[in-house]
């Protein structure tokens, strides 16, 4: 039994008959065992409150909402509506969950597990297959253009005191004996275009390979290094990264991820950070393949250009212990695996028997690239 509110002899509210979006304005009638709804010049409709339930207002509205079973008709009751309301809510109990209702959740459950295994499918293995593929058949004056553009951009973000970018260090006798160092390397390789071998006035001891046959050394490193073999070998490695157009597959690979990614999360708060760490986890997994990569192509090409495969051991234990090992999230997120393991797979090439390894560079000509910068 209800007990019908006294208050006011006639209750209006919108009602919504489920078939379209717009809800009318009716009369509503409280009776012992039912709701009576009484549409302008319409027949009356009735609700036996045993089958009437609240439910949450997806339009987030103050309020009760009304259903009848599991139909699409919808009472709205207003929130002034005080007395109605308590009537309403004491013989209408919120929607129970339905049979219906927990198999639509399955469903949804289903279809947003496929979702995610469609972008992780896409994101982590057919991104990157199409990149290499691109990657090698990209023409090589495309590639070359990227690399120009790109080793431009790399100047600009790196100076900290302008936007000329970062001066390229080119001091005749310096350049002549990197050239030197070069070409004692190159002789033994055949690269899809010329390289063009640049330093860079930084104190940062790295290097990196761009698109185009761009190889990118920095002062720091040559200040870190204590013999010009420790130099040859870095530059072995990246001409591997030149060879098998890694820098053009991470270009590529990224592009098709941050797109991806930002179509899925859109332009809101922490969107980028979401990003950019997606982004580093999917790099992270290939760019470490990649630097093995590199890292065998160098073993290879340093004994053939008789050069001791040791001084990138002996390197990678300098930057042990300049910079110590990462571990836990960093080591995952590094796009370079973990030193030891390289320093190993170096000394495990040397040769056990005795062999005649020559210095990449003359002792002067080592002193000169030191001062390449100057």
């Amino acid at each position: 039994m209800v007990e019908i509110p006294q208050s006011s002899p006639r209750i209006f509210v919108d009602y919504a008959d489920g078939h379209t979006a717009i809800a009318h304005r009716v009369e509503l009638r409280l009776g012992a065992e039912a709701l009576s709804i009484l549409p302008p010049a319409a027949p009356a409709i009735i609700w036996p409150y045993i089958d009437v339930h609240r439910m949450p207002d997806q339009a987030g509205r103050a309020g009760m909402v009304l259903a009848k079973g599991d139909g699409a008709a919808r009472l709205y009751i207003p929130a002034n509506q005080y007395e109605l309301s308590d009537a309403l809510r004491a013989a209408c109990p919120p929607r129970k969950d339905t049979p219906a209702a927990r198999q639509m959740r399955k469903k949804l459950f289903g279809f947003s597990l496929l979702a995610v295994g469609s972008v992780v499918l896409i994101l982590f293995f057919l991104l990157p297959l199409m990149a290499i593929q691109l990657a090698r058949v990209l023409p090589v004056e495309g590639e070359k253009a990227l690399g120009d553009a790109t080793f431009e951009q790399v100047r600009v973000a790196l100076d900290d005191f302008g936007d000329t970018g970062l001066r390229v260090c080119d001091a005749p006798a310096g350049r002549k004996a990197l050239d030197v160092m070069a070409a004692r390397l190159l002789k033994h390789v055949d690269l899809p275009f010329p390289a063009t071998i640049h330093v860079l006035d930084s104190e940062l001891i790295n290097a990196f390979a761009l698109p185009g046959g761009h190889v990118v050394l920095f002062r720091g490193l040559l200040e870190a290094a204590e013999s010009p073999d420790e130099v040859a070998a870095v530059l072995a490695h990246e001409l591997g990264h030149v060879y098998y157009h890694h820098a053009t597959e991470g270009a590529l690979r990224s592009a098709g991820s941050i797109g991806v990614l930002g179509l899925l999360f859109g332009d809101f708060a922490g969107g980028t950070v979401a990003l950019f760490l997606a982004d580093q986890l999917i790099n992270a997994r290939y760019s470490q393949d990649a630097e093995t990569q590199a890292d065998e192509f160098a073993h290879e090409l340093l004994l053939d250009a008789q050069i001791s495969p040791e001084a990138l051991a002996v390197f990678f234990q300098r930057l042990k212990e300049l910079s110590g090992e990462q571990s836990g999230l960093a080591a995952h997120l590094s796009s370079h695996p973990e030193l030891q393991s390289r320093m190993e797979a170096a000394l495990a090439v040397v040769p056990s028997e005795a062999v005649q390894f020559a210095p990449s560079i003359s002792a002067g000509q080592w002193q000169s690239l030191k001062r390449i910068c100057k």
